[in-house]
């Protein structure tokens, strides 16, 4: 198959599961073309079959705001004419959707029947879409996509309530690729380069903006570390680090706490770890929950939004209501104070994500670019 994928080429899980799935499709043999305005950053172009085509958006004085979704369309019918693709998969609703669709309608008038796959993947609906600016836009797109996937049980409900939908939604839920794990839990993790032997490490991953309550995981850190000698890996870059930063001078912790930037090893950062803190107000998902546990490492989450379908309370690690710090430092702590039970979390938590593992979700997303292949005609 000859497939393009859009997405943001940045951190965001919708992005990195986008590149992982491309890159997937591309080691089995599909020619894979990536339309975006950067290079992502996950993405490997040495690989065979691995193509990216970047958007230009041209300054003209005229535009307060640069038109980046024409640019988008354009850059998307140039390469579906060259390369022959058969399918546009668009990740995330807003722009990607309503610039596929008009790449659609400028494909049919040159007698091209483009096929557009769209994955929610989450703010894009629950906290964007919805808004009056681009409601109307935004549902427009869904319905005239061909298949529509989201990627949790919540987002698909959560997409029925907020948009009139006419047409089935699928949902495909997240995958991880284990080989990198597997990888790296075969090495040796020296941990004793960031903590001391008798202390845990706990790891927060994210890009830092409001939704994801930075500071409550400072919260959280302050009280279990009073409890369990402790070291915090802050891992990711946002609006909120110099507000969290300022927070965990004020407790007298930031001397516990690393705060690690972007970065793309992030695997080898969760193999030191003991304990992952996702306490968002909502996540669609909880990508990086599931990465945390594939590298064995438990999870305390908020119970918002898809995370109970990823993080199993009392299985895989526990979860709270949002903003309740008192329990899941309570819940961390039952966690890291016995070895045993740590262990046994940690076992738990890469049996459960090794549900989520390529090689059960790839099928999937080949399944539905077959079927609308099949009904092209």
């Amino acid at each position: 198959m000859k497939i393009g994928i859009v997405c943001y080429p940045t951190f965001g899980g919708s992005g990195v599961v986008a590149t992982e799935l491309g890159m997937a499709l591309a080691e089995r043999g599909h020619h894979v073309h990536f339309i975006t305005y950067k290079q992502p950053v996950r993405l490997d172009l040495i690989a065979n079959n691995i193509h990216f085509h970047e958007v230009f958006v041209e300054e003209y004085p005229l535009f307060h705001f640069q038109p980046y979704e024409l640019a988008l369309s354009s850059k998307m019918v140039e390469v579906v004419e060259m390369y022959g693709l058969e399918i546009l998969h668009v990740h995330y609703a807003i722009p990607h959707a309503y610039a596929a669709y008009m790449a659609k309608l400028m494909l049919k008038e040159k007698g091209i029947d483009i096929k557009v796959v769209t994955t929610l993947h989450g703010t894009d609906i629950t906290l964007v879409g919805s808004h009056p600016n681009y409601k109307t836009a935004v549902e427009f797109s869904i319905n005239n996509s061909d298949v529509v996937t989201t990627v949790s049980e919540s987002l698909k409900k959560d997409t029925l309530r907020l948009f009139n939908i006419r047409k089935d939604i699928k949902v495909i839920y997240n995958f991880i690729d284990f080989e990198q794990y597997l990888e790296i839990n075969s090495e040796e993790c020296k941990r004793h380069t960031i903590a001391n032997e008798n202390e845990r490490i706990i790891i927060h991953v994210s890009n830092l903006r409001p939704v994801k309550r930075a500071a409550d995981v400072i919260d959280i850190f302050y009280k279990i570390q009073k409890e369990i000698p402790s070291k915090l890996l802050l891992v990711g870059e946002g609006p909120d680090r110099e507000n969290i930063e300022s927070q965990a001078k004020a407790l007298g912790i930031l001397d516990k706490i690393l705060f690690m930037g972007n970065s793309n090893e992030v695997s080898k950062l969760l193999c030191y770890s003991d304990l992952f803190l996702l306490p968002s107000e909502t996540e669609s998902f909880g990508l990086a929950a599931l990465e945390a546990m594939a590298a064995r490492t438990p999870v305390i989450s908020t119970n918002s939004g898809g995370l109970p379908e990823v993080n199993i309370n009392g299985v895989t690690g526990f979860l709270s209501n949002v903003g309740d710090t008192d329990d899941m430092a309570k819940n961390g702590i039952y966690i890291l104070r016995d070895i045993e039970k740590l262990q046994q979390f940690k076992q738990n938590a890469l049996d459960h994500a090794k549900q989520f593992s390529l090689e059960n979700v790839l099928p999937d997303y080949k399944e539905v670019y077959r079927g609308v292949i099949a009904n092209c005609c």
